[in-house]
């Protein structure tokens, strides 16, 4: 979920609910507000070892709120509320537009594959073309889902699918299949009984075929229950039930999945995509909303990350603390379908943003340095930080970038959605800047550069090792 100030023209289904929610929590979890609450959190905006090395802003067509981005080749591709954006990023420093998608529909998260690009509609709109205007989310015909767009030239990319999913897509999951399909996995939730396309219990996710000489013919073909009991309902109410999954992150290789499901997280079996197990199901008291889920490159930890506030609150604060709204840190113990979680610790950022930056853990990457683990997350203005969690009960920041006019007023304050590890540079879809390059320069960090993707999806990990 984006901030509530760029949202504002789209709240979707509960979202009200859910912000009241979050203040009641945020309320009993904050003592006064302290004179100093809104002090710059450092001296500077960036580290010693992260090079801040271009931004390219939101393009007029494509300005709505940014949310994720996928990489192809030279390629980014930056989703958002309003369609996507290709960037031409051969050169790092110097990204350039090639084309722009203008298709509203909500989120804009996005996976690519080959020519093909997935893309999550989660408001309602008449119909599934492109400029049908929006509709009530009561209305019984209108259409929420995925859209599937052909990008072999990527100057001028086809929209050529769309298929409808109970209560939309919030975010969607790319599972690589055989040579002749692939799957996408669907999270979406906050159903209602005034809702006619996202009935209550909505404890499923939806699985998507996509034949691949054929991907206009793409279909819907199995709702796996996810949870058959209803998931966690905390019983004091400061916690968003599990109704649906927010995120799912496929480890194609290991035939792992593991879920933020609202109010658990999940490990799954994948051996068969189309019918995904659930294995092992965590909860976590200091846990308001399981957002999203990062394995590490042997699958022997994953680390999940919270989204306390859903996204439009001041949580990076002294007063909140470093247990709430934040990654937690899980060893798995078995392979494959027989592994359990166990807790190792929290990581939180201890850079305070005060009362007034919203600041939460959001999505992020690892930076593939062979045998080693190391993590690029967004923490929306709480800027970029990168973690060091090879310990995984002593995680600790070694860099960040954090554009904050409190420490430089000649700078745009930041947002960042996502921040992501890709062939050699660090990519921040940021909601109001646009397109964010980093490069860093620790020698810690240096190996992860022999190690290049000819395709990324960050919620479809790919096992690295130098050289690949």
């Amino acid at each position: 979920m984006p901030a509530a100030s760029p949202r504002l023209g789209g709240v979707r289904r509960s979202t009200v609910v859910a912000l009241t929610a979050a203040a009641t929590l945020l309320a009993g979890l904050l003592g006064p507000a302290s004179a100093q609450a809104d002090a710059p959190p450092s001296e500077d905006v960036t580290s010693e070892n992260v090079e801040h090395i271009a931004n390219l802003p939101k393009p007029e067509a494509v300005s709505n709120t940014n949310s994720d981005l996928a990489f192809t080749g030279d390629h980014v591709i930056g989703g958002n509320y309003d369609g996507f954006v290709i960037y031409d990023v051969s050169e790092p420093s110097d990204p350039q537009i090639v084309s722009e998608v203008l298709c509203p529909g909500g989120q804009g998260d996005l996976s690519v594959s080959g020519d093909l690009v997935y893309f999550a509609v989660d408001y309602p709109n008449a119909s599934d073309e492109c400029g049908a205007p929006a509709v009530p989310v009561t209305d019984p015909d209108g259409f929420e889902g995925v859209r599937v767009f052909d990008i072999s030239d990527k100057a001028n990319p086809q929209y050529v699918a769309a298929v409808r999913t109970d209560c939309g897509s919030h975010t969607l999951t790319l599972v690589p299949g055989d040579d002749e399909r692939e799957y996408v996995y669907v999270s979406s939730y906050a159903p209602a009984e005034e809702f006619p396309n996202c009935q209550p219990p909505h404890d499923k996710i939806s699985v998507i075929e996509v034949p691949l000489d054929d991907p206009a013919s793409a279909a819907l073909v199995n709702e796996p229950v996810l949870f058959p009991d209803g998931g966690n309902h905390d019983q004091d109410g400061l916690l968003r039930p599990t109704e649906g999954c927010h995120d799912i992150t496929a480890y194609p290789e290991k035939d792992l999945a593991a879920g933020a499901c609202m109010g658990d997280g999940v490990l799954m079996d994948i051996s068969d995509p189309v019918e995904p197990v659930v294995t092992e199901v965590v909860q976590d008291e200091n846990f308001a909303f399981w957002h999203s889920a990062t394995f590490t490159n042997d699958a022997g930890t994953v680390i999940f990350t919270d989204e306390l506030g859903g996204g439009g609150a001041a949580t990076c604060t002294e007063e909140i603390g470093p247990e709430r709204g934040a990654n937690a840190i899980y060893t798995l113990d078995g392979e494959g379908a027989d592994a359990t979680l166990d807790f190792e610790s929290y990581y939180k950022l201890e850079r305070h943003q005060g009362d007034e930056q919203v600041c939460v853990a959001h999505n992020g990457s690892l930076i593939p340095v062979p045998g080693q683990n190391y993590f690029v997350q967004a923490w929306y203005q709480g800027g970029v930080s990168v973690i060091d969690f090879n310990d995984p009960k002593n995680p600790r920041e070694i860099g960040h970038w954090d554009p904050d006019d409190r420490i430089d007023p000649d700078i745009e304050n930041g947002s960042s959605w996502s921040a992501y590890y890709y062939n050699g540079h660090v990519y921040s879809s940021d909601m109001r800047r646009g397109l964010d390059v980093l490069e860093l320069t620790d020698p810690r960090l240096r190996p992860a550069e022999r190690v290049t993707y000819d395709e990324f999806n960050p919620q479809t990990q790919p096992s690295y090792r130098p050289g690949r």
